[in-house]
C-alpha cells in the first residue's frame, strides 16, 4: 500500500520519465495529449504544471491533482486530466492509502496530549486481543506498546508472513466468516498468528499495526474512528471534504480510478474478478492505515498544522511526530517517526524534511514538507506497476518544479478552499 523507499524527501532533481503505461491519452489531431486543467494557473509556478503533465503523460495517468505551500500560504492548487470523460477540480476526492497513517498517529497523540492514553501502553492492555478458539497468542503481544505500533516495530513483517490487510480470503475461510471482513475479523485472525520478530527489535512497515491503531482510537475516545479524526483534528482545521472512502460506492466529488489490472472480489467468496480498485481490497478494513479520501490543498493543510503548535497539538505532542526510533533508521540518517517519514538536513539548512507516500491499485499519492517552508501534495488516479513502486520519481520531480521558482508569489488560496 505504501512506498517505504527512504529516498523520497531529498533535495533532487529529476531523473528520466519511466515507461509509459497501458492506458492511452486523449490526443488532438497533432498527437498531443488534450489537457483538461483546473485551478487558477500561476506564472511563477509554471513548473509545477510542467512537471506534473510530463509525469502524467509519461505513464497513462488520466488524473491528477497537485497543490503547493510556501511558507504557510496555499500559493497553487490544480487539476488535470486527460480524459474527455474526467475533469479533476482541485477539490476533487482521491484515495490517499497510506498517507492516512498520518492522521491516525496525530489522532493518537492527540489522546495522549489530553490525557486519555499513553504510547507505552501496549496495544493489548487497551483493546482486546483474543485469537479464535483453539489458537494460542503469542506471549510477546503483550510487549507491543503504541510507540512500537506507530513506528513500525511491532513484530509484523508483510515480507515474512504477508500482508493480513490484504488476505480477506484466507482469513474468511480461517474464521468461517463471510466478506466483507471487519477489522475485528483479521484482528482475532492475527492474534492466532506467529509474530514474525520480537517487537521493538526490527523495522517493518506494516499496515495492521495501523489497524490496530485505529481501534486504540475507537476505544479511548468513544468515538468511531473517523468521527475522532474529523471532530478533534480536521474540523478546527476547516477540512471539511475528508471523509473514509468505499470499496465500490464513490462519494460526491471523488474520482475514478484506472488500472490495467484485475483481481478477485473481496466482498464474498464467489471468486469473481473485478477491476483493481473496485472490489480486490476492502476499504473497510484499510480505513486507519490507509482509507482516507482528500483533495490536495487538504493535505497541504494538514501539513500546516506540523508547522508550530496550536489549538490542536501542542509543542510537545509535536515534538512526538520527530522522535527517533531506538532501532530503523537508515545510513543517510532517515527513520520513520509517528505517521511521517523523516529526513534531518544538516547541509544547505538545519531541519527536517517530513514526507509519506500512498500507493494501492488506482491510487498514487505524495505529501511532502521541506525544512525551509515548502510543502506540496499530489495524487493520481493510477497506479499500474506490479509491485506499485515505480512512482517515486514524482518526488524528485517536483523537488525539480519548486528549486526552479525565481521568486515565489504572495497569494494566498487557503481562504478560497477553506472557508
Amino acid at each position: 500500500m505504501e512506498l517505504s523507499r527512504r529516498k523520497f524527501g531529498k533535495i533532487a532533481l529529476a531523473t528520466g520519465a519511466a515507461a509509459a503505461a497501458g492506458t492511452a491519452l486523449a490526443r488532438s489531431a497533432d498527437g498531443a495529449a488534450t489537457w483538461r486543467t483546473t485551478g487558477t494557473a500561476v506564472p511563477a509556478l509554471s513548473g509545477f504544471d510542467t512537471q506534473m503533465k510530463t509525469f502524467m503523460q509519461a505513464r497513462g495517468i488520466t488524473g491528477g491533482q497537485v497543490a503547493v505551500t510556501y511558507k504557510g500560504r496555499l500559493v497553487l492548487a490544480r487539476g488535470y486530466s486527460t480524459s474527455s470523460t474526467l475533469t479533476v477540480q482541485p477539490t476533487s476526492l482521491f484515495r490517499v492509502a497510506s498517507v492516512s497513517k498520518s492522521f491516525t498517529a496525530a489522532a493518537i497523540v492527540k489522546l495522549v496530549q489530553d490525557g486519555k492514553l499513553s504510547l507505552s501502553t501496549p496495544v493489548g492492555n487497551i483493546i482486546d486481543i483474543t485469537p479464535q478458539a483453539g489458537q494460542t497468542k503469542d506471549s510477546r503481544w503483550s510487549t507491543i506498546t503504541l510507540w512500537k505500533l506507530l513506528q513500525h516495530l511491532g513484530g509484523f513483517d508483510r515480507d515474512v508472513s504477508g500482508d493480513p490487510n490484504f488476505k480477506d480470503a484466507t482469513i474468511a475461510k480461517a474464521l468461517g466468516v463471510p466478506m466483507e471482513l471487519h477489522s475485528a475479523d483479521v484482528i482475532k485472525y492475527m492474534a492466532g498468528q506467529k509474530l514474525d520478530f520480537a517487537p521493538g527489535t526490527k523495522y517493518a512497515y506494516s499496515n495492521f499495526g495501523y489497524m490496530l491503531a485505529g481501534r486504540v482510537i475507537e476505544k479511548a475516545s468513544g468515538l468511531s474512528y473517523a468521527s475522532y479524526v474529523q471532530q478533534k483534528l480536521l474540523t478546527p482545521l476547516k477540512i471539511k471534504r475528508m471523509v473514509q472512502g468505499y470499496t465500490i460506492a464513490k462519494h460526491a466529488g471523488e474520482t475514478s480510478y484506472d488500472s490495467q489490472y484485475t483481481g478477485r472480489t473481496v466482498l464474498d467468496m464467489s471468486g469473481a474478478t473485478v477491476a483493481a480498485p473496485y472490489g480486490s481490497f476492502s476499504m473497510r478494513i484499510q480505513d486507519a492505515n490507509g482509507g482516507w479520501l482528500a483533495a490536495a490543498p487538504d493535505l497541504v493543510r494538514w501539513a500546516k498544522m506540523f508547522d508550530a503548535p496550536s489549538s490542536v497539538l501542542n509543542s510537545t505532542s509535536l515534538s512526538r511526530f520527530w522522535s527517533k526510533p531506538s532501532i530503523g533508521a537508515n545510513a543517510d540518517g532517515s527513520y520513520y517517526g509517528l505517521g511521517w517519514q523523516i529526513r534531518p538536513v544538516t547541509t544547505g539548512g538545519t531541519g527536517r524534511n517530513t514526507w509519506h507516500t500512498g500507493s494501492m491499485p488506482g491510487t498514487f499519492s505524495i505529501l511532502v514538507r521541506t525544512y525551509n517552508g515548502m510543502s506540496w501534495a499530489a495524487l493520481f488516479n493510477r497506479r499500474d506497476d506490479a509491485s506499485g513502486k515505480s512512482y517515486g520519481d514524482i518526488d524528485q520531480a517536483l523537488w525539480t518544479a519548486a528549486n526552479g521558482v525565481k521568486t515565489w508569489p504572495t497569494n494566498d488560496l487557503f481562504p478560497t478552499y477553506f472557508a
